[in-house]
């Protein structure tokens, strides 16, 4: 397990949202800042303040205010192998009426590690982890097939994880 910072312009869903679906504009030094918790989330304040220019006590004032805005949050990444998940899988799915009401219903489920809206071929993408093939057959099948609305899915199982970061955001 490491710690990650996740810097986006959209927020963590459970967490506050920049009104109107914008991000406050970040001047030079939050990037900065968030940089330096993307390379690691542990850093102390004080080593993050000579890193920018700033003092230990305006770091702290700065990252608060950036977590506030949910322009990042800061969390424990694990590796879904070392805690015994080990099978991913993307779920493409296509919806016959309210997406929110589909996309609500996946959300709530705790395998569905991300639920995204799109354009294209699936109205739905939706990462899911399990524990093994066995879990993953019933959730597509037993639990994302039988939502209301759910016209088809399309699996894409995860054979390999050859890259997985968190450093958008500031480059």
């Amino acid at each position: 397990m490491h710690s990650e910072v996740v810097a986006s312009r959209s927020a963590d869903p459970k967490g506050p949202r920049p009104k109107n679906g914008s991000a406050p504009p970040l001047d030079a030094v939050s990037l900065a800042i968030i940089e330096q918790l993307q390379e690691d989330g542990r850093r102390p304040y004080a080593a993050i303040g000579k890193a920018v220019g700033l003092s230990e006590a305006a770091v702290r004032q700065r990252v608060q205010k950036l977590l506030d805005q949910g322009v990042m949050q800061i969390v424990a990444v694990t590796d879904p192998l070392t805690v015994g998940f080990r099978r991913q899988a993307m779920v493409g799915i296509n919806v016959e009426g309210d997406l929110d009401a589909v996309a609500d219903a996946l959300t709530a489920m705790p395998e569905c590690e991300y639920v995204v809206m799109t354009a294209g071929s699936f109205d739905l993408m939706v990462e899911v982890v399990c524990e093994d093939d066995d879990h993953l057959l019933d959730v597509i099948n037993k639990r994302i097939r039988a939502l209301p609305g759910v016209r088809s899915t399309e699996s894409f199982v995860y054979l390999k994880l050859k890259k997985q970061t968190y450093m958008w955001g500031t480059r």
